[in-house]
């Protein structure tokens, strides 16, 4: 059976862009309107599944309660740990770290943050998650709330774009996406 996936990233944060990472800042009122303005009209979900930051995590609860639906907190479906890199900008690491940044942005597999996750690790935790989600789930329709990082990986895996592209895979605050999750782990994006 499959599994409808709608993904939804979050919105804007408090402290503002740049990698954020693990780091746990909150929405700003704008990034609350991101998210309402994505998921208005949409689904009909039958639960809500959200990473535990609270950037996702207290919109999913709200959303929860508003559309009486369980939330269930996925701590596999976190952003990607950038290590050093954490709270600091693109224009930033282009006056400190400009050729490591350059390596990771070429391709993301290759090259890891100074004391960051592996996007490999990375790949194989979320794609577990998925994994998961589709053995309880199957049949069902879930709206996942998470992150740039676990949206492009997916995106990128629904398109079949070469690992290079990680990151090329173009995801705003308060995106929304859909994807189909057949049996072992095959994503196909929805229109």
């Amino acid at each position: 059976m499959t599994l409808r996936l709608d993904l939804l990233r979050h919105g804007e944060t408090e402290l503002g862009g740049g990698l954020r990472g693990s780091l746990d800042d909150a929405l700003t009122d704008k990034g609350w309107a991101q998210m309402r303005a994505a998921a208005v009209e949409q689904g009909p979900w039958n639960r809500l599944i959200s990473s535990p930051l609270q950037r996702c995590a207290r919109f999913a609860e709200a959303l929860g309660e508003q559309l009486e639906l369980p939330v269930q907190l996925e701590k596999d479906l976190q952003e990607l740990h950038f290590g050093a890199w954490e709270g600091q900008s693109a224009a930033a690491l282009m006056e400190t770290d400009a050729d490591a940044l350059g390596s990771f942005w070429g391709d993301p597999y290759a090259f890891t943050p100074p004391q960051g996750e592996r996007v490999a690790d990375f790949s194989t935790r979320v794609l577990a998650a998925v994994e998961r989600l589709h053995a309880a789930y199957a049949g069902e329709r879930l709206l996942l709330i998470s992150h740039g990082g676990v949206m492009r990986l997916l995106l990128a895996q629904a398109r079949g774009l070469p690992r290079e592209q990680l990151l090329n895979v173009a995801v705003g605050h308060g995106a929304m996406f859909s994807l189909s999750v057949e049996s072992a782990g095959l994503l196909k994006e929805v229109s």
